[in-house]
Formats: C-alpha cells, structure tokens, sequence
C-alpha cells in the first residue's frame, strides 16, 4: 500500500490510473482502510480526482467513498479539498463518474463540517439541475444528497434559493416511495417556520400529493 501511495503523484496518467485503481479494490476490505489513510495517501488521492484522466478521476473518487464509510475519514477526506473536485466529477464526468461522486458525497456530508463545505462550493444549483433532468438518471442521488443538506441551516437556505418547490412536489407526486420520503424531508425543512414556501407550496398542490 505505501508502494501504491507514492505512485499516485506519478507523471506517467496510467501508472497514476492504475495505482488508484489498485487502491479502490484494496480499500474495499475493511482492514486495508487504515493502513491506506496511514500511508498518508489521503491528499494524493484528492490530488488524483482533481487531475488524473477520466477514469482515475472516478477511481479516486469511488476510492474516497469507500475510505469515507469509516467516521473519522469523513473528517480527514473533507480537509485535504475533496469536495470542490467530487462537484467538479458530478457535473462534468461521466455517467458513471457522476454516480461515484454523488455516493462519495452523500457519505462526506453526513460530517456537519463537510455539509457547510459543500454547500459553499456550490452543490444546490447543480444537483437541483440533476433533480429536475429525470433522464440524466441521477434523481435518487440528488434527493438523498439534498435531504442531508437540509437539515443544516446553510444548506437550507441555498436550497430555497433555487426554486425547489415546483420539483420536489412533483416528485412526491410521480416518484418511487424512496424519492417521495427524500423530497418529503427536504420540502418540511424548507417549510418550517416559513410562510412564503408553505403557501407556494400549498399552491401547487403538495397537500393534496402529501
């Protein structure tokens, strides 16, 4: 592993590649996490995500996710600037490289600190773009994402700012049970103690859909 580790800063893109690469299948096992974040491989996976090729990119990315499960990493993985570069992914990379940024997201938000990080590099307007694209295929991610974002108060207000209501009710009016409770919470949060969201809300017909 610490090998691997110093071959993430290679010139060369596909040792680069295939050293992150090695990383994420090894980081699956639950004992390898610690020896990975020892190895102080961290920052030179973010480093990774931010400029590798495509597919490293989101082979750093699905790396972070899978180190992120343990708590204190959530912490570690936010600092060393992870999250700007995982917005980045979701908005630029792939099908499957979105999917790997929005789960590695989702999973670094769950830390309070991170939720402020990601509010202020500026998470909302894209993943309300992704809520409001059904054919992207990134609804359930967005929703979920969104969810943990609201619940702190700066999460919130960035999320009222981009004019949810009309999408979320529509969700809750057409979507699966899972997307229907995600957009449920967030619409709640929105609402409570605010008149304006409640009446446009009650407006376009959430109680009836409620």
């Amino acid at each position: 592993i610490p090998l691997l580790a110093e071959l993430l800063g290679s010139p060369d893109s596909r040792t680069q590649e295939h050293a992150v690469t090695a990383l994420l299948n090894l980081s699956i096992n639950e004992a390898n996490k610690g020896t990975i974040v020892n190895a102080g491989a961290i920052p030179d996976i973010v480093d990774v995500l931010k400029v590798g090729s495509m597919e490293a990119r989101e082979n750093a990315a699905a790396t972070l996710f899978s180190l992120s499960v343990v708590d204190e990493n959530k912490v570690a993985i936010g600092a060393a600037g992870a999250i700007p570069a995982l917005i980045d992914l979701l908005c630029q990379g792939t099908p499957r490289g979105k999917k790997d940024a929005a789960t590695a997201i989702f999973n670094l938000s769950i830390y309070q600190g991170n939720k402020v990080r990601a509010v202020r590099s500026g998470i909302v307007p894209p993943l309300i773009g992704l809520l409001k694209d059904p054919g992207g295929g990134m609804v359930d991610e967005a929703l979920a994402i969104l969810a943990i974002l609201a619940s702190h108060p700066e999460g919130k207000v960035a999320i009222g700012q981009a004019d949810p209501i009309p999408v979320l009710v529509e969700v809750i009016r057409t979507s699966s049970p899972r997307n229907r409770e995600n957009a449920a919470a967030i619409l709640w949060s929105l609402c409570t103690g605010d008149g304006q969201y409640l009446k446009l809300a009650k407006d376009l017909g959430a109680e009836e859909v409620l």
